[in-house]
């Protein structure tokens, strides 16, 4: 791919998602497998701002491991941060403190060329309005229960926890966003049921037809009906205990931009009318849980109902 085309969208991520302005300084943290993206974006802040920085590193193992103490410190002493990144920042000690610092943070985890050009070709101030759309449907809730025709029904409470949005404007010191955005998520006080997912996740990528089973028992899951997941979380369990198989997260998705599935997690599981529930690492997003995996499954066709009132979801056409 000609790298002249990645211009559009890190302007889009630099000028209108970030708003980053003369004077400030920037960190632009990519890893080996990721260069083009962490270049294209540079570029672009470099041209606004003699204070840009770009850090590569080796790829993280696993979604949610730190990166090195050299990254976490050029993020936690920039103004803004963006992270186009093979395994995810989000949920990260590194990304915590840069935001407690006052950064505005955007992370790209698992972010391919294809998706940057696709996920970053969006209204997001249109994507801010249907977010604040479903947080009015749900911000009050004290239950949220989810079904599907493909089995899932769950029931979540959110207890004192609340529900966020990622809008993709990260205009504000300490705010982040992952990029592409578009979604409203609780990291849930408890949970109980059966959630399947059959739309994406690692390392499956997209599902096409298969379909994947979790039972969730007083916030923690307790069955995994596949082996490539289940031995995920057994090798994080090894490093945390029971803490690996918390019910970390359910998200809504609001980009209504996104019409189908392409296999990549960041970019499915903010399509609008798609919800996504996790597992493991829950800290960043406003739980108490910390773990090194934070694993997001897509379920289509979701009703969601709040208190029980259905709730209207943001759908493409």
């Amino acid at each position: 791919m000609d790298n002249s085309s990645l211009r559009r969208p890190a302007e889009t991520a630099v000028k209108q998602c970030l708003a980053l302005r003369p004077g400030e300084s920037c960190a632009v943290v990519t890893d080996d497998k990721r260069t083009a993206i962490g270049e294209a974006l540079y570029r672009v802040a470099s041209e606004i701002t003699d204070d840009t920085v770009f850090v590569r590193y080796p790829p993280g193992e696993q979604h949610g491991a730190e990166p090195p103490r050299p990254v976490a410190g050029a993020m936690r002493t920039a103004d803004v941060v963006l992270a186009p990144t093979t395994k995810s920042l989000t949920h990260t000690e590194a990304r915590s403190d840069a935001n407690a610092a006052g950064a505005r943070v955007a992370t790209l985890p698992g972010i391919t060329e294809g998706v940057f050009l696709m996920g970053l070709n969006a209204d997001y101030e249109a994507i801010e309005g249907h977010c604040e759309g479903v947080l009015a449907q749900v911000g009050d809730a004290e239950e949220i229960r989810v079904t599907t025709p493909q089995g899932t029904d769950i029931t979540v409470t959110a207890g004192s926890r609340e529900w966020l949005m990622d809008t993709g404007i990260v205009h504000n010191a300490g705010e982040m966003s992952n990029l592409p955005a578009g979604e409203v998520f609780i990291a849930p006080e408890t949970a109980d049921g059966t959630f399947v997912v059959d739309g994406t996740m690692r390392p499956h990528g997209k599902l096409d037809g298969k379909r994947l089973s979790f039972e969730v028992e007083d916030g923690s899951v307790t069955d995994i009906d596949d082996p490539d997941i289940r031995e995920q979380v057994e090798t994080a369990a090894e490093e945390v205990g029971r803490d690996a198989y918390n019910l970390a997260e359910l998200g809504i998705g609001t980009n209504v931009a996104v019409t189908d599935l392409v296999g990549s997690v960041l970019l499915d599981e903010k399509a609008g009318g798609t919800v996504h529930i996790a597992i493991g690492d829950d800290h960043a997003i406003g739980g108490d849980t910390h773990a090194p995996i934070h694993l997001d499954g897509i379920l289509t066709e979701p009703t969601v109902y709040a208190d029980g009132e259905e709730v209207t979801l943001p759908r493409g056409e």
